[in-house]
């Protein structure tokens, strides 16, 4: 028995040091192929420079950037009320019966592909924003955070539900017991002990929507420009590496890799922000 766990003990250490290794790998190969391509370019005239025109060898990603803030921003204003509301009606307030029906198609959201949800956004949102606004294309921040927030629904809902009923049946039933409201419950009490697991569905949902390439790729404009409105098309980073990547080379690849060194920065001070949230108000 004891080797046996020596054994299991040597497997995990293995599995976990293959992940560091991998986290390790992609990142020194992003900034070993990153900086040389910022250091010739610029670091200023990268990052704050507002033309990408490979064949003139400008390289400025600011407005991919804001693209990127601007349609992340808006999948949370979009995604994070609704998708904690519908985890607090899933663990609280909804039937069995309607639960049976509602939890698998939770779960067939996560499932599907991007690219379904790319035509998806294509064939619905986009023509219902022409209507809308007739001066547009239909193509823009606005269509893109609306799809986003869709696509980040299910894991909100997941790991806000799950923490929800993580929280002991005893917080819930004494506020009841001092007179409290069944709502005033859920939202000064139990949701204030899930606090920390409903921070890590918003994260997660974060990390997907910046993420995100293809569905913003058909939804989103790519217009390599500064936005003039919400309604304005716009190309994110990762649609910038995506839609150049296949035919760049030189400089022009090197600057695509350092645009994904840029996004590799920008989550890891996101989850920075969010951990900092945590800890101040654990």
């Amino acid at each position: 028995m004891r080797a046996r766990e020596i054994i299991m003990k040597i497997v995990f250490l293995l599995c976990a040091c293959v992940s560091i290794v991998a986290v390790a790998a992609i990142c020194i190969f992003m900034f070993i192929n990153g900086f040389p391509a910022m250091k010739e370019i610029g670091f200023g005239n990268f990052l704050l420079g507002t033309e990408w025109r490979p064949g003139q060898n400008l390289f400025g990603i600011f407005p991919m950037i804001i693209g990127s803030i601007y349609v992340t921003a808006g999948a949370i204003i979009f995604g994070v009320p609704i998708g904690i509301l519908c985890a607090v009606f899933l663990s609280h307030y909804c039937p069995k019966g309607l639960y049976s029906l509602l939890k698998p198609a939770v779960d067939l959201l996560a499932g599907i592909p991007s690219i379904v949800y790319g035509f998806f956004g294509l064939v619905l949102i986009v023509p219902a924003m022409q209507r809308l606004f007739p001066d547009t294309g239909g193509k823009g921040i606005l269509t893109a955070s609306i799809l986003l927030g869709i696509m980040i629904l299910p894991t909100i809902i997941e790991v806000t539900e799950s923490s929800l009923r993580a929280v002991p049946e005893a917080y819930y039933e004494g506020s009841l017991a001092l007179g409290a409201t069944k709502e005033r419950t859920i939202f000064r009490s139990v949701m204030v002990a899930a606090k920390s697991g409903v921070t890590s569905g918003v994260i997660l949902g974060v990390g997907r929507a910046i993420g995100e390439t293809m569905a913003v790729i058909m939804v989103a404009g790519n217009q390599a420009m500064l936005p003039e409105s919400i309604l304005s098309g716009v190309r994110t980073l990762t649609a910038n590496i995506v839609i150049e990547m296949s035919y760049a080379a030189d400089l022009h690849r090197e600057a695509l890799i350092a645009t994904a060194v840029v996004l590799f920065v920008f989550i890891l001070i996101i989850n920075l922000c969010f951990s900092l949230i945590k800890r101040r108000n654990g």
